[in-house]
């Protein structure tokens, strides 16, 4: 018997292909294993059937009793019993099978037109203005996107297109929703949407009209319609297609605490840039400072060189005049101890003298000229001659000459000095892009 039994096993599921079945559910049952047995009838005739726990697993509806199927399934035999059954691989609702097939001819009539073509796909700004939303009022969607959309911009306005998800005038009101949005030109994000549901219940969003609506549509369109493995012809015509309606709503809008942290990242590089500079600027200005040299300290120089010169050109004289007559006493010593013509050697003698005292006298008026001379360059260089001749000197409150206009600011303290005394002063305008002081 069990060889029988095996054998037509075999022969059923090796001559017959895997058939589309359809009919009644009766004597439906799901055990705690999560396997279903159940029969499927017809007006004549019934047949018992199993669906495992992973095939059963996977069905996006409840059976029922009485529910009209359609059944993918493998002809075969349960050996222990000889009861012949099918074996259900896959099951839906009855009649999905035309919609199956008016989905994919109206799929492959809008890829045609290039509907849902990339190139044709406008992206979705990073900051909307506004987010219109078409749905139903009553929809748990709608609920889960306005949830979304206050978790992640609180302060984003949204405006509400209401139409039916479902029924008979379902397609036409949300297309009519959709060129509203168009018109108004409220928002400049839309999104399409409701939660999940039987093909039956999604076909609205699978109807041409919606598919035209959407593609017309110049605000970018966000689709998120039914579940994450529900896919529908506005998904595939959407600029942009999301899993769910939360999901669509995270597309659609930026995340505030994301932008609030990306901005304060920024702000701190921002800051660490600004302390780098002004580090930098103000080595830059210690350095200049310790270049910079005050007008009265290059004189208070010049002035202690020029005593120092007019000391030893005073000096210089002597000294040479000491010289020449220690040279004179020698050459006298000497002169006492050569030959007697002493007349002679005196006539020469006072000759030299005469002569050296010339030469010192003109040394020394020389050295006078010169340092007359040096006089009055250092008059000449003296602050002092030139503030008398009517000029000022502007310096800051700490003593610091100010030599650009540049460098002053209206409302900056100045003091000017005079020849006489120096006054007390403060920037007060800047005409014809030059500052004036007053």
């Amino acid at each position: 018997m069990s060889d029988l039994n095996r054998t037509v096993r075999e022969l059923l599921e090796g001559s017959l292909p895997v058939l589309w079945v359809s009919g009644e559910i009766s004597n439906f049952k799901r055990y705690d294993s999560g396997h279903c047995y159940f029969s499927l009838k017809d007006k004549n005739a019934q047949v018992r059937c199993v669906m495992f726990r992973n095939r059963a697993g996977l069905l996006d509806f409840q059976p029922r009793e009485g529910m009209s199927v359609e059944i993918r399934a493998v002809v075969t035999l349960y050996e222990a019993r000889g009861d012949y059954q099918l074996t259900v691989e896959a099951m839906r609702p009855a009649g999905l099978g035309a919609l199956f097939e008016a989905f994919e001819k109206l799929k492959a009539k809008l890829a045609a037109e290039g509907l849902f073509d990339a190139a044709r796909k406008q992206p979705l700004p990073t900051f909307p203005r506004a987010i219109g939303i078409v749905t139903s009022p009553k929809a748990a969607a709608l609920r889960d996107v306005l949830t979304t959309l206050g978790r992640r911009m609180p302060a984003l306005p949204v405006i509400l297109y209401p139409c039916a998800v479902q029924g008979a005038s379902a397609a036409a009101e949300i297309a009519n929703a959709i060129n509203k949005a168009a018109e108004r030109k409220e928002v400049d994000t839309l999104i399409v949407c409701r939660g999940g549901g039987s093909l039956e219940d999604l076909w609205s969003f699978n109807e041409e009209v919606v598919a035209r609506a959407i593609a017309a549509c110049p605000i970018p369109v966000v689709s998120g319609v039914g579940h994450e493995t529900d896919f529908t012809i506005s998904d595939f015509v959407a600029d942009v297609r999301a899993a769910t309606p939360t999901a669509a709503a995270e597309l659609a809008s930026p995340n505030r605490a994301e932008w609030l942290a990306r901005l304060a990242e920024q702000q701190r590089h921002l800051q660490r840039a600004f302390e780098r500079q002004l580090q930098l600027r103000m080595q830059k200005l210690d350095n200049l400072a310790r270049r910079l040299r005050h007008p009265g300290d290059t004189l208070t120089r010049q002035r202690e060189r020029l005593a120092m010169l007019s000391v030893r050109l005073n000096a210089a004289p002597s000294r040479q005049l000491d010289r020449k007559v220690a040279a004179l006493a020698q050459l006298r010593l000497r002169l006492a101890h050569a030959s007697p013509a002493l007349d002679t050697a005196r006539h020469r003698l006072n000759q030299a003298a005469s002569r050296l005292a010339v030469a010192g006298t003109r040394a020394h008026d020389q050295r006078a000229a010169r340092l007359a001379q040096l006089r009055g360059q250092l008059q000449a260089l003296n602050p002092n001659a030139v503030l008398s001749r009517g000029y000022a000197l502007v310096e800051t409150p700490k003593g610091q000459v100010i030599q650009h206009a540049a460098q002053l600011h209206a409302g900056d303290r100045i003091r000017v000095r005079f020849a006489d005394e120096a006054v007390d002063a403060a920037v007060v305008g800047k005409p014809d892009g030059q500052q004036t002081l007053f």
